[in-house]
């Protein structure tokens, strides 16, 4: 048994080596002064070695997966959570998301168990990843049995089917699914329309991507409802375009508002803004003029200002309320706060969230849905701002099985947490510093910018904020 443990850690050093070394080579490489036939051709051989190469990582994700499990089994882990913790190893190690590592381990165990010629045709370079997960998808309604025919009526001739277009691939693959079981099909077009769902992701230039994924009927029937307001708003000599009257109706009748112009924006939302940016004061210093919006990101401190003075309704009543969330002017990070309780309370959870901004784990960069300690509370961790890191579901759940262990410092200028994982690699995370207060000794000094926050709209905005920002104002005036 050694002998064989022995036999195979000496291989892979081998292989890691030579990786490495080709590695070195190919950050070296200069492509100038080469002929184009060889250019072209260098560019096909290195795509079929990229293809390689995700093969490789797909054998070695499939390997680790069982070698976890088998570790996990003796040590009295359930069956059920065998395996947890695995995807998040695996996506840090290729430097990517939670999710996409849950999706490159449910990739390789497809692969290997079920779609032998397709992973072939993936170790010769034929298909790309892509492909092959494209292969996995369009099969996933099938049984095994089935799958099995499919994967071996494409490993008929590979070289073929690796030169059709995503399109031709897909219609062929479901052509296929359909005639070994229609009622499968079916039946995955129902799931389908259970999963439907709203999401949102940041856009360029501050704006977002609100995403409804709909049966197509609703989603036919929606767009046509919306394309019918706008043209009977452009024929009534509405000046905005078609796709901004779409747009803006889809968000007045969301928000319960009348059809009538730009939405206005009766909800909190958590902006994150040093006084300084709120101010609009031009200090003689390279200020960072940005703030932080929840569940988006950073905006320039123009629109934050926008944000303060225009979110006012008809009445003079606050349509946005501002939360008072200041970051230390050393560190750029909030102010600690703690509690006795073994559950986050409200306020601080909220706090952690807005410094944390998005997942801790690093490049994920999924929505916080869990405020938990870093040290486990049952371990003695106490329940304040310092142990405490946001973190999505899949993470949080991942880093609950056996030998991941996390601790906290500031070394790093900020609220850092080191990651050891059940292999012993380590990774740092540190909180994104955020905008800094405008020190009281600065208040007079530089020129304001435009917008700027006046006395009027800050009577009318959260009477949290209003009392310090009126005081911040009247000294700024002077």
């Amino acid at each position: 048994m050694s002998d064989t443990s022995s036999t195979g850690a000496t291989v892979t050093s081998s292989v890691l080596d030579r990786v490495a070394r080709l590695g070195d080579e190919l950050g070296r490489f200069d492509a100038r002064g080469l002929p184009d036939d060889e250019l072209v051709a260098l560019v096909t051989a290195l795509e079929e070695l990229k293809c390689r190469a995700e093969a490789g990582q797909v054998l070695a994700t499939a390997a680790f997966d069982a070698s976890q499990r088998a570790e996990q089994a003796p040590a009295g882990v359930p069956h059920a959570r065998q395996g947890q913790g695995v995807a998040l190893q695996l996506a840090l190690a290729r430097r990517e998301s939670h999710h996409r590592g849950q999706q490159h381990l449910g990739l390789a165990r497809v692969l290997t168990r079920e779609l032998p010629f397709t992973l072939d045709a993936l170790r010769a370079g034929l298909i790309s990843e892509w492909r092959a997960t494209l292969v996995a998808r369009e099969t996933a309604c099938l049984s095994r049995e089935h799958r099995a025919e499919v994967d071996q009526a494409l490993g008929h001739d590979p070289h073929a089917w690796s030169r059709w277009g995503e399109r031709e691939l897909i219609g062929e693959l479901r052509r296929l699914s359909y005639r070994l079981d229609p009622a499968a099909v079916v039946a995955r077009r129902r799931r389908a329309e259970s999963e439907r769902s709203v999401s949102l992701r940041p856009a360029p230039d501050c704006m977002t991507y609100l995403t409804a994924l709909l049966p197509v009927a609703t989603g036919v029937a929606v767009h046509a409802e919306l394309t019918r307001t706008a043209d009977s708003a452009r024929a009534a000599g509405d000046e905005r375009c078609r796709g901004q009257v779409m747009a803006d109706t889809l968000a007045t009748r969301s928000l319960g508002q009348p059809d009538a112009g730009v939405p206005r924006i009766p909800v909190t939302v958590n902006v994150v803004v040093s006084d300084e940016v709120l101010l609009g004061v031009a200090t003689r210093d390279n200020t960072d003029d940005t703030a932080y919006v929840e569940a988006y990101g950073l905006v320039p401190g123009a629109l934050a200002r926008q944000l303060a003075t225009s979110s006012m309704d008809v009445e003079g009543e606050a349509a946005v309320h501002l939360r008072r969330l200041y970051a230390a002017p050393d560190s750029g990070t909030l102010v600690a706060l703690e509690s006795r309780s073994r559950c986050f309370p409200r306020a601080l959870a909220d706090y952690v969230r807005l410094r944390d901004r998005t997942c801790r784990t690093p490049w994920c960069d999924a929505p916080v849905r869990h405020v938990d300690h870093v040290q486990a509370h049952t371990a003695g961790g106490p329940t304040t701002a310092q142990n405490a890191q946001g973190l999505c579901e899949a993470c949080n759940l991942a880093k609950a099985a056996p030998g991941w262990v996390a601790t906290t410092s500031d070394a790093a200028g900020g609220h850092t947490v080191t990651t050891l994982t059940p292999t012993g690699r380590t990774y740092d995370s540190t909180a994104p510093p955020l905008p800094r207060p405008l020190p009281r000794h600065r208040l007079g000094r530089g020129q304001p910018a435009e917008p700027l926050v006046t006395p009027a709209v800050c009577g009318r905005v959260h009477h949290s904020w209003s009392e310090w920002t009126l005081e911040a104002l009247l000294q700024h005036a002077a």
